[in-house]
């Protein structure tokens, strides 16, 4: 309870989950054994250890604490099995997206507004999800229940609308449909495709070797983008590079909001093309890559898009939100398209080209700092390694603390692999090695850690792009 002693002498903490279920290293659960991993701030004051106090902190509070919270008989034995069952739930509904073609599901009934800006509790007198009726499928979950939803189907997904009608609420549950949720989130039947990465723009981040020559040809100045390097990239280069290094990790589905992309890297009017042809314009927009990647590469996208019917032509599908409520609109947008053409010239060619797989150099990931290793997490956007400090706030789909602290032991654990691989092989080998020995494996000679969550390769990926000292190499 913090109060024996000064600072937090008294202490005793397990790791907080938040909204989302992860893998975590706090509980370890065995068939002979469950292993509740803490955090003791003994008791002292000053220097002097106040020994009884800690006896009998440790010795009569915390066993009690233990029979309060660990046995089955002392909990709220129907919570404990409705979380169980959401958990079991989820992951079904997950499964079936294959079977329904579709990258996403919304329930009816889900509540997808959160409480505010900094909160991630939901908002309770949010307007509940309701399906369109041609989008609307039913699904029945693992424990037998039946429920219905939207779909969102595989391809180009526009959701458009009004400002501050739902669009942006949308797609960020569908971005955080990657985890299952907790009872009463709101969000505990949303689910999307578990690979899909949120991008945005990201003036002044670290790229290293990125081929973005499909959204970006020579620069002035002869810089090459088929092996594009920036310590401070732009918002339309470092929007490119993010979209390339989801697809070098595997992505299946990307997530953009208008708001948070390049405008320019988005599209090209037809005024604007023929104010500034393209012979002297760098960039192919978005636009002209999106169905493409659908097309050539199975790659679906979800676009929040208000302000350009430019994607009018290249959507499968529109929903249109209003009052935060979702309508399938696409037989009048294409009727729209149709009405009024953009008269824009198309501005790729061909098909999209092969993703160039990057292996790093090894030794440029150094942990130390003046002869020491230095890896410390400081809450969920910011790492320092070694000499450096990893800026992951713009990584949106990094969700608790604790990913961020295993994420760091995960760069050190990597290094093992050397140079043999492309980024993704060297970190799908570190996956499997995480999926067969748990997290514990990237702390072997540190104790038992208690306070790791388990991130996803993406974002790990993420990590190690944005670090200064990254080099790579080709490897194709």
């Amino acid at each position: 309870d913090g109060n024996r002693g000064s600072g937090k002498s008294g202490l005793l903490a397990v790791d907080r989950p938040g909204q989302e279920m992860l893998e975590r290293t706090a509980v370890v659960v065995t068939d002979e054994y469950i292993e509740i991993r803490l955090v003791s701030g003994l008791p002292a004051r000053g220097r002097k250890v106040l020994g009884f106090q800690a006896r009998e902190m440790l010795l009569e509070e915390l066993p009690e604490a233990g029979r309060r919270t660990l046995y089955y008989s002392a909990l709220p034995g129907k919570a404990v099995v409705h979380h169980i069952k959401t958990k079991e739930d989820s992951v079904r509904l997950r499964e079936q997206l294959n079977e329904l073609d579709a990258v996403a599901f919304v329930s009816d009934g889900a509540l997808l507004p959160r409480k505010s800006g900094v909160s991630d509790l939901p908002l309770r007198d949010g307007v509940p999800f309701s399906s369109p009726e041609s989008l609307r499928r039913e699904v029945i979950l693992a424990n037998g229940d039946t429920i219905t939803g939207m779909i969102i189907p595989k391809g180009v997904t526009l959701i458009v609308g009004g400002g501050y009608h739902g669009k942006s609420t949308l797609l960020r549950a569908l971005d955080r449909g990657i985890y299952d949720h907790i009872p009463g989130d709101g969000r505990e039947r949303v689910v999307s495709d578990p690979t899909g990465v949120k991008i945005r723009a990201e003036d002044g981040r670290q790229v290293s070797g990125v081929d973005i020559s499909p959204f970006i040809r020579d620069l002035p100045g002869g810089v090459n983008t088929t092996s594009f390097s920036s310590p401070t990239a732009s918002g339309s280069t470092s929007q490119a590079a993010n979209i390339a290094e989801a697809l070098e990790m595997g992505t299946r589905c990307l997530f953009l909001d208008e708001d948070t992309s390049a405008t320019n890297f988005m599209v090209r009017d037809m005024r604007m093309q023929r104010l500034v042809h393209r012979d002297r314009e760098p960039i192919i927009p978005f636009v002209d890559r999106v169905g493409q990647l659908a097309r050539d590469k199975g790659i679906s996208t979800v676009l929040v898009m208000g302000g350009s019917g430019d994607y009018f032509d290249m959507a499968d599908t529109v929903i249109m939100m209003d009052h935060f409520r979702p309508y399938d609109v696409t037989d009048e947008a294409k009727s729209i398209a149709n009405e009024y053409p953009t008269g824009r010239q198309e501005e790729s060619e061909g098909t999209f080209p092969a993703v160039r797989p990057r292996v790093p150099v090894i030794s440029s990931l150094d942990p130390r700092r003046r002869g020491r290793v230095k890896v410390r997490a400081r809450g969920l956007s910011h790492l320092q390694f070694g000499q450096w400090d990893i800026e992951l706030n713009q990584v949106e789909q990094l969700v608790d603390d604790s990913q961020t602290r295993a994420l760091g032991d995960i760069l050190i654990y990597l290094k093992q692999y050397g140079d043999a691989g492309s980024l993704n092989e060297i970190l799908a080998a570190v996956d499997r090695d995480i999926d067969d020995q748990g997290l514990d494996v990237l702390s072997p000679f540190s104790g038992h850690p208690g306070d790791y969550a388990r991130p996803r390769m993406f974002e790990v990926a993420a990590a190690v792009n944005r670090l200064r000292s990254l080099k790579v190499r080709s490897n194709g």
